[in-house]
């Protein structure tokens, strides 16, 4: 069986696939643990943000295309969001989502949980560097890394290439 990855993209303002960026998201945390956000905070932060989304069409016209990736990222570099769906995982839509990012920035940043050890570990795979601890970051008490990637070009110019 074949299938088509289709991007999208959803400017400030623009809301078109928050609900299923939502859900996405929820089926994540329900399962892992991690992307917790409450719906509002969520909802208001992707409405403000340029949303990369990847979605998978199967060969088969009858079936429908399904969300397997977005990424939610300030003006700034500053990725809100990042989530790949677990069964989409390896394919290297995580990498195709930050380059995206990278893309339209000259420096792109995030935080992350600091027990989310599949992050922490994609994020260096990339090239991000922590900069900073924070104790306490998250609602429930968790810490997180401040990270970075980039700044003169070097791994964000090369990222920006899987867009070429």
């Amino acid at each position: 069986m074949s299938v088509n990855i289709r991007k999208r993209v959803d400017g400030p303002g623009n809301a078109d696939h928050v609900a299923d960026a939502w859900a996405l998201k929820e089926r994540i945390r329900e399962s892992e643990g991690v992307l917790k956000q409450r719906r509002g905070f969520f909802e208001d932060a992707y409405r403000r943000s340029t949303t990369h989304l990847l979605f998978e069409s199967p060969g088969d016209a009858d079936e429908e295309e399904r969300l397997v990736g977005f990424a939610s990222a300030r003006r700034d570099g500053y990725i809100l969001f990042l989530a790949v769906a677990p069964e989409a995982r390896g394919r290297g839509y995580g990498k195709h989502l930050v380059a995206e990012v990278a893309d339209d920035n000259r420096s792109v940043t995030c935080h992350a949980r600091a027990s989310n050890g599949a992050a922490l570990d994609f994020y260096d795979h990339l090239g991000f560097e922590v900069q900073r601890q924070i104790s306490n970051y998250y609602e429930d008490g968790g810490d997180a890394y401040y990270l970075k990637l980039g700044g003169a070009g070097g791994l964000t110019e090369r990222l920006s290439e899987f867009l070429r």
